[in-house]
């Protein structure tokens, strides 16, 4: 530039510049202050012996013909003491960037804010104007939810891109619903965000980056981004339904068809913003100053506070934070009562009434200790002493309520006159008769039972089933030992995948006897299993025939692979509805099971279920020769 400028510094005695933004390839972008408007404004600078110069002064005039609420206008360009300069309107947001940095956005919401870029870009294709750098930072959403395009045909400029860009903005819109499903960049513009990974040069789809993505905006992204080359014949051979978009409007219709009622999505965009960066949208309502009293002014407090309100609850609304003058004692509080009338002049009185406290309760007695044994009698007295007024017995004491004078027995009630029980309970020696027999019965059971088993008899007395006869030596027939068998026909199976296989072109080469040729699964960035974005993958071998399959033997490359054996009758078109014959898993590169007896059918279903881990970090699993023995 011909001389520096610095924060403070006017342009064209207009613009203040106020912070430095970004400084790249001999171009700066400021905010800067507007001082005949009061505004703040955006301001690309640039020097003007620069040979982007002419450009960027080009696309600032094809930028200002463009009439949309979503971009971010040109409001002035000029070239002022050795500078050029294009005014930009300024915007406040979050750019897609930084939405995408903590995860990748639901399906809809990133529909949502792909068919608003598109929609505004088909409006600019119609007059003329590209963008030409159509990346995720040029992408914002505004403190009111709605999304503005930032740099519409200056950043492209800025960046040395001229000329009509209509390939670039079209493939960058898939690029930018590619980011909103996936965090990953997969436009042709240079940005920030981490590239979309890619296989053989073409970049994976959404739904082999992230599970979850619909069907119909995973096709959408494939067909936009593979629509030239080799990858294009492969990408409308997978979305045959799928005609490849090849405008801005074409594409904005079908994600409008797809996100249809769009209420409430920019509500949900702003929610989901990060925290540091909704601080900036938030306005804390103005306080409004309170005067201070004195405490004279202030009225006398009649009305006592009830105890569930404490002065110390956080949630209670206060009064300004003065201090509280403590209630009288409980003793002097008075109650309404009867009005007394002074003698001597007019003056009126209310009856004081004062609670009495109760009286104490009388202190607790001790009750007196107890002897744990009875204490030792005086010399000469016996140890027990009979009850006053209780009958003796022979021996002369009485010393339980049952003793009598005739012996032991029951009294009536109260030890007066005894009760001897002179015969026992009746039904006793019965009950003790039936009980012996019982037990004999019991017994003479189990010896016949005993005895009949000892003589290869059953409970019930019946002789036991003959044993079955021992088939002679001549009658004994050799089974026929299982052979490999020989004209088998294999194809892949992928019934999850969106075309239904899976390297087809290679599933032959496992049943031609050259263990150097392999049929290789499609790279994973997950396990298959229950969470991974496939149950499993696998071959479908046609045995020429039915056939009664033994065993099997797998050359695999790379371990630890799982596998599932399924043999059916029919062309299986998927294993959800078959049970596995065998299942087992290789810890080397060879696999051998060996299937349960009478397993027959013509169709061998060879189901992979985990695949090794391949230095690239991802999951691949790779099959050499399938040897199938069996009669």
């Amino acid at each position: 530039m011909p001389h520096s400028i610095r924060p403070g510094d006017v342009l064209a005695d207009r613009y203040r510049l106020v912070d430095l933004l970004t400084e790249s390839g001999g171009g700066r972008f400021w905010r800067a202050h507007d001082r005949v408007l009061e505004r703040h404004v955006a301001l690309h600078v640039i020097a003007a012996d620069d040979p982007r110069a002419p450009g960027l002064l080009e696309a600032a005039r094809r930028s200002a013909m463009i009439l949309d609420r979503r971009i971010l206008r040109v409001l002035d360009a000029d070239t002022d003491d050795g500078l050029v300069f294009v005014v930009n309107e300024w915007g406040s947001g979050t750019s897609l960037d930084i939405l995408v940095a903590g995860g990748p956005l639901p399906p809809r919401r990133a529909a949502w804010v792909a068919g608003e870029v598109a929609d505004s870009v088909a409006r600019a294709h119609e007059a003329g104007v590209t963008h030409g750098r159509l990346v995720p930072e040029n992408v914002m959403v505004d403190r009111n939810g709605e999304i503005r395009v930032i740099g519409f045909s200056v950043d492209a400029a800025m960046h040395g891109l001229t000329g009509s860009r209509v390939e670039s903005d079209i493939a960058d819109l898939a690029g930018l619903l590619y980011c909103g499903l996936t965090g990953k960049w997969a436009g042709v513009s240079a940005s920030a965000v981490p590239r979309a990974p890619a296989e053989h040069g073409e970049v994976l789809r959404p739904r082999q980056v992230r599970a979850g993505v619909p069907r119909s905006l995973d096709a959408l992204c494939d067909a936009v981004l593979h629509a030239s080359g080799d990858g294009a014949a492969r990408a409308s051979a997978r979305h045959r339904e799928l005609i490849a978009p090849t405008t801005a409007s074409e594409i904005s219709l079908y994600l409008a068809d797809y996100v249809g009622d769009p209420v409430g999505i920019s509500e949900a965009l702003l929610a989901g913003l990060p925290a540091h960066h909704e601080e900036q949208f938030l306005v804390l309502p103005a306080v409004p100053d309170i005067p201070a009293r004195d405490s004279a002014e202030m009225p006398a407090v009649t009305q006592a506070v009830p105890l569930t309100e404490s002065a110390d609850d956080d949630d209670s609304e206060g009064t300004g934070g003065g201090e509280v003058e403590p209630a009288a004692p409980a003793e002097l509080a008075t109650q309404a009562g009867l009005p007394i009338f002074g003698d001597d002049n007019d003056d009126v009185s209310w009856l004081e009434s004062r609670t009495t406290p109760p009286p104490p309760p009388p202190p607790f007695e001790e009750p007196p200790e107890r002897p744990l044994f009875a204490p030792e009698p005086a010399s000469g007295e016996p140890v027990r002493r009979p009850r006053p007024g209780a009958a003796t017995t022979s021996t002369g004491s009485n010393f339980w309520p049952w003793e009598s004078a005739t012996g032991p027995g029951r009294t009536t009630g109260r030890g007066l006159t005894p009760v001897v029980d002179d015969e026992p309970p009746p039904g006793r020696s019965w009950l003790r008769l039936a009980m012996l027999i019982a037990a004999c019965l019991l017994l003479l059971v189990a010896m016949v039972v005993a005895y009949n088993l000892g003589r290869g008899k059953t409970v019930l007395g019946t002789e036991p089933a003959p044993a079955e006869p021992t088939p002679s030596a001549s009658a004994t027939s050799t089974p026929s030992a299982a052979v490999p068998l020989g004209g088998l026909v294999a194809e892949d199976l992928d019934p999850q995948g969106t075309d239904g296989g899976e390297n087809s072109e290679d599933a032959p080469l496992v049943v031609d006897g050259d263990p150097a040729t392999t049929w290789a699964t499609s790279s994973y960035n997950e396990q298959l299993g229950p969470v991974g974005l496939k149950t499993g993958v696998g071959l479908t071998i046609d045995l020429n025939g039915e056939r009664t399959v033994s065993s099997v033997a797998l050359d695999l490359v790379g371990s630890p692979t799982s596998v599932s054996l399924y043999v059916t009758d029919a062309a299986p078109d998927g294993v959800r509805d078959l049970e596995p014959a065998v299942s087992g898993t290789a810890d080397g590169e060879s696999l051998d099971l060996e299937l349960p007896d009478d397993t027959t059918g013509r169709f061998l279903v060879v189901w992979l279920t985990a695949l090794p881990l391949q230095d690239d970090g991802r999951f691949r699993g790779s099959v050499a020769e399938v040897t199938v023995r069996g009669e």
